[in-house]
């Protein structure tokens, strides 16, 4: 018994060890490897600036998570705020996404960040995979209701993806409530 426990205790601490190191060795690359793909979805969902919105980063601390703004001006004038929002109410848990706003609350345009959804239906969201997001380009939440027709919005709902789009609606409107009760700075 005491050999059994002994092989089992030092399998364990083998793999507990490496495991350790793996993580260290990778962190750096996965965090460079987020800051790209943040910094490309800014550029994406954002009008033409010349400022760095990275640099003037604000964030706000929301239904237990955070949403952070992302200020883009050219000759320091106002152009447009991208919102790092989210919504845990994904089929498979957490999305996160990029969306670009206008001064006046139109969105401009949305990239998907992070998703766990169903190959071949919840990732339809995504850009890639079909034009599904595109329904959201020049739409101000002001008029156009972000929820899928189903519960009476305005959104069309990814086919047999109902779930996924609510979630995409709901970080959409989290992210325009934000950002109009807080004011654009």
């Amino acid at each position: 018994m005491l050999s059994m426990f002994l092989a089992l205790f030092l399998v364990t601490l083998i793999s507990a060890t490496i495991l350790g190191f793996v993580y260290e060795f990778t962190k750096d690359a996965i965090a460079e490897s987020r800051a790209a793909k943040q910094t490309e979805a800014l550029k994406k969902v954002l009008p033409p600036f010349n400022n760095n919105p990275v640099q003037e980063m604000y964030k706000k601390a929301v239904d237990g998570d955070t949403l952070y703004f992302f200020p883009a001006r050219k000759d320091s004038a106002l152009v447009g705020i991208a919102v790092n929002t989210f919504s845990p109410k994904g089929f498979s848990g957490m999305i996160r996404i990029m969306v670009g706003f206008l001064p006046d609350g139109t969105i401009r345009d949305v990239a998907v960040l992070e998703h766990k959804e169903t190959p071949g239906l919840g990732e339809k969201m995504v850009r890639s995979k079909s034009d599904w997001s595109v329904q959201f380009q020049g739409k101000n939440p002001k008029t156009f209701k972000l929820a899928v027709k189903k519960d009476g919005g305005d959104v069309d709902a990814i086919t047999a993806s109902t779930i996924s789009s609510r979630a995409f609606c709901d970080a959409l409107e989290r992210a325009y409530k934000n950002l109009t009760e807080g004011g654009a700075k």
